[in-house]
């Protein structure tokens, strides 16, 4: 017997040639087409109304900055701990096992996850704010103000409440003191999680399909969200009623609703303004950005304690979005149900198959080639 035959053969990466090809499509041709999508609908809107395309800032500086940061950052903690360990501590050793990980791990496949992912995502990302930004002045009645339908939500919330304000009653529940930090901590989070958590799949993730899957449904949670703004534009509880929140102490999220009160302001009455506003309350995209987290961390985490710590984080921030008066239930509905529909989405257009109802799914490929279709 030949050794060769003893060796388990790898399935062709691309499709078979002859009777025998399986039709197949890109694992990023869903994520690309939202980007390209948002791209479009910004650059509209922006030679619409005069108004320029900015790049907002964030944590550490803008997107275009942000992302290749958070990238270096991640091949270096991939490659400088298991070389060390590797190595077993003999510098001989250091730059024939970097090349070895750099070999295994940053393959061609895992390269063009990275950066079409993370283009794709700066692409959408960024124009969302852009729209988001745009919204009082093409949501409005002629000259008049925005439209903004809050009276209407916050009349939903107390029916659903038999009259009581949510965020009254969170306030006897929890109390305003310790819990509002703990809560403001939990809210501000969010902020670095998105790029790290892109990063993080793009980089990591176990099968690259599973990133694909990630970053594309994070892209049509944006994308959804910014069409939720438009069809029910709202200011958020704290904005339209800001004496039900006077009893709250001044955490990080008190100065960032001040900073954001202020800067639509200056958006809307100076027309010097640099920057963008930022407020919009339907639907909740913090919602529906963890809960997609959450999801697609239930289908492809294998750590149980990760799986939980994720679930654990959906539920204080749907808490701490009410607490704080940034959106009413309705917004935190709308965005479970946007989380659900980019999840889903985003599984059929890299690839994934559910099983047991939902329960469960696995990748129909391990690449970006996605058959199209797949006899179980």
């Amino acid at each position: 017997m030949k050794p060769s035959t003893l060796v388990p053969q790898l399935a062709p990466s691309g499709p078979a040639r002859g009777a025998e090809a399986i039709p197949r499509r890109r694992a990023y041709a869903m994520l690309v087409t939202v980007a390209v999508i948002m791209g479009a609908l910004a650059i509209i809107c922006s030679l619409s109304l005069g108004y320029p395309l900015r790049d907002p800032d964030g944590f550490l500086g803008p997107a275009w900055i942000r992302l290749p940061l958070l990238v270096f950052g991640a091949f270096v903690a991939d490659i400088v701990p298991r070389t060390l360990y590797r190595a077993r501590g003999i510098p001989g050793r250091y730059k024939a096992e970097a090349r070895l990980l750099i070999r295994e791990h940053w393959t061609k496949e895992r390269i063009t996850l990275v950066v079409v992912g993370l283009i794709s995502f700066y692409v959408t990302y960024v124009s969302y704010r852009n729209i988001k930004n745009f919204l009082p002045f093409i949501m409005r009645d002629g000259n008049g103000p925005a439209t903004k339908y809050d009276y209407g939500l916050h009349r939903f919330d107390h029916f659903l409440l038999f009259g009581h304000d949510p965020a009254t009653l969170l306030h006897q529940l929890l109390g305003t003191s310790v819990s509002a930090y703990v809560l403001s901590w939990v809210y501000l989070l969010f902020l670095p999680l998105v790029p790290v958590s892109i990063v993080i799949w793009a980089v990591w993730s176990r099968n690259v399909s599973f990133g694909y899957w990630f970053i594309t449904a994070q892209c049509i949670c944006w994308a959804l969200g910014t069409v939720s703004y438009y069809a029910i534009p709202t200011l958020g509880p704290n904005f339209f009623f800001p004496w039900l929140y006077t009893d709250l102490p001044a955490t990080g999220v008190a100065h960032l609703q001040d900073a954001l009160f202020y800067g639509r302001q200056n958006i809307l009455w100076n027309p010097f303004a640099d920057g963008v506003q930022s407020v919009a309350g339907f639907a909740s995209l913090h919602v529906a950005i963890t809960v997609s987290l959450a999801l697609v961390g239930q289908y492809t985490l294998r750590t149980r304690i990760f799986r939980i710590a994720l679930w654990v984080y959906v539920v204080l921030v749907a808490i701490s979005t009410t607490y704080f008066g940034w959106h009413y239930i309705a917004d935190d509905i709308a965005g479970l149900a946007i989380a659900l529909i980019s999840v889903y989405l985003g599984a059929l257009g890299t690839g994934q198959k559910f099983d047991r109802g939902g329960r469960s799914s696995h990748p129909t490929t391990s690449t970006s080639d996605v058959p199209v279709d797949v006899t179980e």
